[in-house]
């Protein structure tokens, strides 16, 4: 009895100390699991993180046999054309389900360019394949915070910054600039970039005797998609998105991905076919639903991307989307009104025409997508009803991820804001608070030691 009275008076003394801290502004300083706990008792699932890695998550799974069990029935149920049946009809495949809801495995993600990156997008699919409909797959990264102008710390450790360049202007009006040949020159100028660029652009030009083609385009899809995890945004994102006046910048920018093999084919597939194919690979799904997810195009607000006009975001996410069955690209050398889009079409949908277009808009008349490219090219945001500018940076150093060697990050180092920096002391309002919640604190501290005392 003394110990759970004790327990108690701790509990809420952490409570009124975690209350103060929120009021500061700060993230919430009580864990998770003692907030949810008592004493006597294990923790939930629910109890864990907002969100752990999916491979750690089957792991704890696998450590539970019931949970276990629930597991591989899932994956039963989950194979073969018939899922979708057996999800809503087997009641076996139902119960897996709702125990699997509760599990570690139902709030897991995957942290963007893992060393395992694959193993657990598929370990996340194994319980998500059968929820939310063809346009709206949650995620399965971790998720990104709103934009800040000058701390993006949330998007650098997400896997999702990229370089914003200074504002483009041509230095002679009468001389074409072509910052997209600027951008090749740099990327030369760069040891792993010349190497992972010449490599993909060795692999997709190879033909491939096997089937008779120009080239091998799943070779140059794995090609792309390690030069692109591998090299800096801060040369890649150059090459991909660098701004052009000209249409011989636009063709070379067009040709960045090399589309004869890696964007193009034969014959051009229906959009909603193409996505189904996408939805069958864990990668490609896993890339098109991160992409969906921070290209949205917001309504009745005054951004036009998500989490606060987040471009570093969107235009990473479509960087990602290179190298699968989804790769987009520049549709044509216009470097006005130029458009991007995957190579599929909506001819021939029949009553499937509006949901084709609508998916294929989310490419072509994307404004979060064109507002992210032209704030990138040109420093700031050149549409309409915009006001958020992009900062450039003013130094530049590198970082790797912790699980893995790659990829590379680029990370600014912002002068600090104007006011003061971080160790300046707190203005006289926050002080003024700081000092009232500190001073709430006493009571709440008393009671819980008088209590502690009459326990013992």
């Amino acid at each position: 009895m003394k110990s759970v009275t004790v327990w108690v008076c701790v509990h809420v003394f952490l409570l009124l100390l975690d209350q103060a801290a929120s009021s500061w502004d700060g993230p919430s300083a009580l864990p998770l699991s003692l907030a949810t706990s008592s004493p006597g008792t294990r923790t939930g699932p629910r109890a864990q993180p907002e969100w752990v890695d999916c491979i750690q998550a089957s792991d704890m799974c696998n450590q539970n046999p019931y949970c276990s069990s629930r597991y591989r029935v899932m994956r039963q149920c989950l194979v073969g054309k018939e899922k979708e049946a057996m999800l809503d009809n087997n009641r076996e495949c139902q119960a897996a389900m709702d125990v699997l809801l509760v599990s570690p495995l139902y709030d897991c993600r995957c942290k963007r360019g893992m060393k395992k990156e694959l193993q657990c997008l598929q370990n996340y699919w194994g319980i998500h394949m059968g929820l939310g409909g063809d346009m709206d797959d949650p995620s399965p990264y971790e998720p990104v915070a709103p934009h800040h102008d000058a701390f993006r710390l949330a998007s650098i450790s997400s896997g999702m910054l990229t370089v914003a360049p200074k504002g483009f202007h041509c230095p002679d009006a009468e001389r074409n600039c072509n910052p997209c040949l600027d951008a090749a020159k740099a990327c030369n100028l760069n040891s792993s970039c010349k190497k992972q660029r010449s490599a993909y652009i060795a692999t997709c030009s190879k033909e491939d005797p096997n089937k008779g083609e120009s080239c091998s385009k799943k070779r140059c899809h794995k090609a792309l998609r390690q030069f692109l995890d591998r090299v800096p945004t801060e040369f890649s994102h150059r090459l991909l998105f660098c701004p052009c006046q000209s249409v011989g910048c636009a063709e070379r920018r067009r040709q960045t991905i090399v589309p004869d093999c890696a964007y193009k084919d034969k014959e051009k597939p229906n959009c909603l076919e193409l996505r189904r194919v996408c939805r069958q690979d864990s990668l490609c799904r896993s890339r098109l639903a991160d992409y969906m997810v921070n290209c949205v195009m917001t309504q009745h607000t005054v951004s036009t991307c998500p989490n606060q006009d987040n471009h570093q975001a969107c235009l990473a996410s479509y960087a990602r989307l290179i190298g699968t069955d989804m790769t987009p690209n520049y549709v044509d050398s216009s470097f006005v009104n130029w458009t991007i889009s995957p190579w599929c079409t909506c001819k021939g949908s029949g009553n499937q025409e509006e949901e084709c277009m609508n998916f294929l808009q989310y490419f072509t008349n994307n404004t979060c997508l064109r507002n992210a490219i032209q704030a990138f090219g040109y420093g700031i945001d050149t549409m309409q009803n915009k006001n958020v500018s992009v900062p450039g940076p003013s130094l530049m150093t590198t970082m790797r991820s912790d699980r893995s060697s790659e990829p590379t990050f680029t990370i600014p180092e912002y002068h600090e804001p104007r006011g003061g920096g971080l160790d300046n002391t707190l203005p006289g309002d926050h002080s003024a608070c700081l000092r009232a919640n500190v001073c709430a604190l006493f009571p709440g501290v008393a009671l819980a030691l008088v209590l502690a005392q009459h326990a013992l």
